[in-house]
């Protein structure tokens, strides 16, 4: 007799975290700390456990993630976008914790999602680059506010908050290069990324950070998760315009800078997008082209472990 395993869903809030084994149709809730956690990992052990979903919900999964990780269990990110589809999907229109937490079970084990790794390293890498991001995002809506500003006192103020989120950014940007040259494996990464003129410290941090998949997979699954692979929109005699669609939306708008710059002084990049321009292409869907080029040259650099060279084979 075969025996399969239980997948688990956690619908995770601040305080509290939902959880559904599917096979037993078993739902109960926990603290989402330390206790809750230590609750949760007793009543898995011992049990097959084959997955457990746990959806991101902007960090307040991190501890959990990690206390499952640490007890040996398979986790699953969940991405809430997808959730929601699959729930519309199967017709389920009520919406609480608990159907939160059975939907979560359900699509952890239907739809097959790679497992989360924890690397110390990456992890505090990561932590460092969001928070730049975050300030990046904060400076760039400040900027925008000041220059419609008419009042000399807003002006004032906001230069000051202007100056004082610059000094933190570049006290970041130290913190960060620090975090990747202490650490043998991300220093080399970042060397190899940066071999390719056209990326920089922030894309490659960045890649290293929220993308530590690249070097090991296919060049397909590297365009696919930076969201520039092209999916076919064809039905009938219908043969629509291909287009791209999902991936690691924060990447993709980093990425998309770095081609712009790829495009104008990697001299391979440049005789790319300046053949498809030759072809009638437009300027967008010949930049991302040269995004998903340069995804693909950077996704063998790590690969092979070899700095760039124009002869590279992606």
């Amino acid at each position: 007799m075969t025996h399969t395993g239980v997948h688990v869903g956690c619908d995770v809030a601040k305080h509290w975290i939902d959880v559904a084994i599917l096979e037993q149709g078993a739902c109960f809730r926990v603290s989402n700390d330390k206790a809750g956690w230590t609750a949760l990992r007793r009543r898995l052990a011992g049990r097959c456990v084959s997955a457990v979903g746990v959806e991101a919900t902007g960090g307040y999964e991190r501890g959990l993630i990690l206390a499952l990780l640490a007890a040996d269990q398979p986790v699953r990110r969940v991405n809430p976008y997808r959730l929601r589809r699959f729930a519309q999907a199967m017709g389920l229109r009520a919406k609480n914790d608990r159907i939160d937490a059975q939907t979560i079970a359900r699509f952890t084990a239907t739809v097959a999602l790679p497992p989360v790794a924890h690397n110390p390293d990456v992890d505090q890498l990561a932590e460092l680059v969001h928070a730049r991001q975050q300030l990046t995002q904060d400076l760039t809506r400040l900027k925008n506010q000041a220059d419609h500003a008419r009042s000399s006192l807003v002006k004032d103020l906001a230069a000051r908050r202007i100056a004082a989120l610059k000094h933190d950014i570049k006290h970041l940007d130290k913190h960060i290069a620090q975090a990747v040259s202490d650490t043998p494996d991300l220093a080399q990464k970042d060397r190899l990324l940066q071999s390719v003129r056209g990326v920089g410290p922030v894309v490659s941090h960045s890649l290293i950070a929220f993308m530590p998949e690249l070097g090991h997979i296919s060049p397909k699954q590297a365009a696919s998760l930076l969201g520039v692979a092209p999916f076919d929109h064809d039905s009938g005699k219908l043969k629509g315009q291909r287009c791209i669609a999902g991936g690691r939306r924060r990447l993709r708008n980093l990425a998309y800078m770095a081609a712009l710059a790829a495009a104008r002084y990697n001299p391979t990049l440049r005789s790319f997008y300046q053949r498809l321009r030759e072809k009638g292409k437009k300027p967008k869907l010949a930049i991302v082209a040269v995004m998903r080029k340069l995804i693909t040259i950077l996704n063998a650099i790590l690969r092979d472990k070899k700095p760039w060279s124009p002869n590279l084979a992606p």
